[in-house]
C-alpha cells in the first residue's frame, strides 16, 4: 500500500537514505530540511521523481510544516543537530532545535484531522553510563550531574521522548519513539565526530588512525540499509504505536579493535595515534564505556532478517571511498 510520508531531516544520512528506499517501494516522500548538516547531494537523484518532493526550511519556523502534515500518513521526524562534535560546540542550537522541532512537529500532528503516525527520532544516549550489558527499553535513562559528558543532547532527546508520550496521551497522537544504536553506511561524513568515515579515510591515505581515548570504549554498529528497512516495515505494525523501540545490531567491538579491523581491511601502514579528550573536544568530556542494545522488543515486533555485518560494511565503504578518490 502506497503512503504518502514527511521525513524531516531528510536530506541527512538516515533521512536521504530512507526518502531513496521509500521512493523505490512506491511512497510519496515529502522531505523538509534545513540543510545545517544534511545535503542536498544526498537527494538530488531524487528531484526529478514525481513522487518526492523537498522543501528547504527548518522544522523550528517553517511557515508550511502544517500544511504538510495534514497530507501525510506516516511522518519520521529525523531533524535534529547531531554529532559529538556538534554536540560539544553548539549546546544551545542543541536545545532548541531538538526540543522545539519536535514540539512544533507534534503541534502539527495534533491538529492534523489525519493524525499520521509520528515515529521519533530518539537515541542511545538517553540511556547514560549504567554499567548494564544490554540495554532494554525499560533500562533506567540516567543524567548524573557528576559526570562529565554532553548531557544536553541526551536530555534533549529524553524531552522529545516525553512530549510524545504526553502529546499521545492527550491529543491520541499516534507516536512510536526510536532510540538509534550507533547507524553507519554510504554517506556518512565524518566531519562531525562520526568515527567509521575518519578512520576508513585516515586508513586509505597512510594517515595515523586517531583514537580518542584509550580506545577500550564499546559499541554496537548497525548498517543504515538494515535501519530504513526496519523504518518502513514498522507502519505495517499498528502494534508499534505507543512503543519505545531500541534500533541498531547488536553486535559489539571496541574501538580500538574497529580501528585495528579497519587498518586490515585497507592493507594500510597507519600507525595508531591516541588523543585525550580534553584535546579534541573539552577538558569536561567523558565517553560512554558500552552501548549496545537489548532488540528483544523490536523483533518480536516485526520479522527481520539483517543483510549486513560490520565487516561486510566496511568492505562497502572502503570500496566506495577508494572509488571516490581514486
Amino acid at each position: 500500500m502506497s503512503r504518502r510520508v514527511l521525513i524531516t531531516g531528510g536530506a541527512g544520512f538516515i533521512g536521504s537514505h530512507l526518502a531513496d528506499y521509500l521512493i523505490q517501494q512506491g511512497h510519496v516522500v515529502h522531505v523538509i530540511d534545513n540543510l545545517s548538516t544534511g545535503k542536498l547531494s544526498n537527494i538530488s537523484h531524487l528531484f526529478d521523481h514525481p513522487c518526492f518532493h523537498f522543501d528547504e526550511g527548518d522544522v523550528v519556523d517553517d511557515q508550511d510544516l502544517r500544511d504538510v502534515v495534514s497530507q501525510v500518513d506516516v511522518i519520521y521526524h529525523l531533524a535534529a543537530v547531531v554529532g559529538t562534535f556538534q554536540v560539544v560546540k553548539k549546546p544551545i542550537s542543541v536545545l532548541k532545535t531538538n526540543i522545539t522541532g519536535t514540539e512544533r512537529v507534534l503541534e502539527a500532528v495534533a491538529d492534523s484531522e489525519a493524525k499520521p503516525h509520528l515515529f521519533f527520532a530518539s537515541t542511545s544516549e538517553v540511556y547514560g553510563a549504567p554499567n548494564i550489558e544490554f540495554l532494554s527499553e525499560d533500562s533506567p535513562l540516567v543524567i548524573d550531574s557528576s559526570e562529565h559528558y554532553p548531557w544536553h543532547y541526551a536530555i534533549s532527546k529524553i524531552t522529545g521522548e516525553a512530549y510524545c508520550q504526553t502529546y499521545a496521551q492527550m491529543f491520541d497522537v499516534k507516536a512510536t519513539i526510536l532510540r538509534f544504536f550507533n547507524i553507519i553506511g554510504p554517506n556518512q561524513t565524518g566531519k562531525y565526530g562520526m568515527v567509521i568515515p575518519r578512520f576508513i579515510q585516515q586508513a586509505l591515505v597512510g594517515e595515523p588512525i586517531t583514537i580518542f581515548g584509550d580506545g577500550k570504549h564499546e559499541r554496537s554498529f548497525c548498517d543504515v540499509r538494515d535501519v530504513v528497512r526496519i523504518l518502513a516495515l514498522l507502519p505495517h505494525y499498528e502494534d508499534s504505536i505507543g512503543r519505545i523501540l531500541n534500533v541498531g545490531s547488536t553486535d559489539l567491538i571496541s574501538i580500538i579493535d574497529l580501528a585495528k579491523l579497519i587498518k586490515e581491511l585497507t592493507n594500510s601502514s597507519s600507525e595508531f595515534t591516541f588523543f585525550g579528550y580534553d584535546k579534541v573536544y573539552d577538558e569536561n568530556f567523558k565517553d560512554i564505556k558500552r552501548r549496545r542494545p537489548d532488540l528483544t522488543a523490536l523483533h518480536q515486533l516485526i520479522p527481520f532478517e539483517y543483510e549486513w555485518n560490520l565487516t561486510a560494511t566496511l568492505q562497502d565503504l572502503i570500496r566506495r571511498a577508494r572509488e571516490l578518490h581514486g
